[in-house]
């Protein structure tokens, strides 16, 4: 099993008749992706890329069986369209937008809060790449080809550094099980300990490549839990080594605030937690080739 999509589950795309939805709903149902139709308020019943279109999530809930849903919504307009998904029914909710205020963030926050956590639909990003699972399904907006089919899980808060990790790993003949994006914005729908929660239960994941940064206590939590639940191999690439104390270092949770959020703080912390250490990001690659030779 792949965790969270695979090549059955039924896709709609929340901002889908948009250039950026089009374009990235084109490449989802051409890399073999279910993706049922789409949501445009207002257009319902017309049809886009040979598929339906919806003027509610509920609606394609309802009349294509909606399972999963990825929001190309504007900015002012994304959080509620991720409160909708989880009042349809949507289970899990891939949010690709970008510049989502925090204040609209914490609302969603504590809306998905009101549900059951056995009902509670899973959100990862804003500000993410997305997630695939190689070969079955793609929900995101990565260039499927570099990733190759097997049993490595990714979980990172830098697209492009997943991108990298799984290109290095294509190279050596290393397959992912699933990557996952949860996005670098300071809040986030789930966390790498989120995460790392779904892949130990995934038996096709053999080993876990976790890719963080400066800011926030999220890697060193996970950390936590890989010592003390976690039976696979978690490895850990952190950005930032060189980065000036209190400097905004791309994503806008990439801020060093407190003690423990430096990048040589959390390689110290995960270091004694167990967890092992890529040091470079040129090394991804090979760091999880070395795990996976000695196991």
């Amino acid at each position: 099993m792949a965790i969270f999509i695979n090549e059955t589950t039924r896709i709609v795309v929340q901002g889908f008749t948009g250039k950026i939805g089009t374009f990235h709903a084109q490449d989802m149902i051409n890399y073999g992706s279910n993706v049922v139709g789409g949501i445009t308020p207002g257009k319902g019943g017309q049809t886009h890329l040979g598929l339906p279109v919806f003027n509610t999530c509920k609606e394609a809930v309802q009349q294509a069986g909606a399972e999963a849903s990825i929001i190309f919504v504007p900015p002012a307009f994304a959080a509620d369209s991720i409160m909708e998904a989880a009042d349809a029914g949507i289970k899990y909710c891939v949010a690709i937008t970008d510049g989502i205020p925090t204040q609209d963030m914490m609302t969603v926050k504590n809306f998905l809060r009101r549900f059951p956590k056995d009902q509670r639909m899973i959100l990862t990003g804003p500000n993410c790449a997305g997630t695939i699972s190689p070969g079955r399904a793609m929900l995101g907006i990565m260039p499927g080809h570099i990733y190759l089919p097997g049993n490595v899980g990714i979980v990172g808060r830098s697209g492009t550094l997943g991108y990298e990790a799984a290109d290095q790993m294509k190279r050596l003949g290393i397959g992912v099980s699933t990557s996952v994006g949860i996005g670098g914005d300071p809040i986030n729908g789930s966390s790498h300990r989120d995460i790392l929660e779904q892949f130990e239960q995934d038996p096709e994941t053999k080993v876990i490549l976790m890719i963080g940064e400066i800011g926030g206590p999220q890697e060193v939590e996970a950390g936590l839990y890989a010592k003390e639940h976690m039976t696979k191999p978690v490895i850990a690439y952190i950005a930032g080594l060189t980065a000036p104390e209190g400097r905004r270092m791309g994503h806008a949770g990439a801020i060093i605030s407190s003690a423990g959020e430096s990048a040589a703080e959390k390689v110290a912390l995960l270091k004694d937690l167990g967890v092992v250490i890529c040091p470079t990001p040129a090394m991804m690659g090979d760091t999880v080739a070395a795990v996976l030779a000695a196991m």
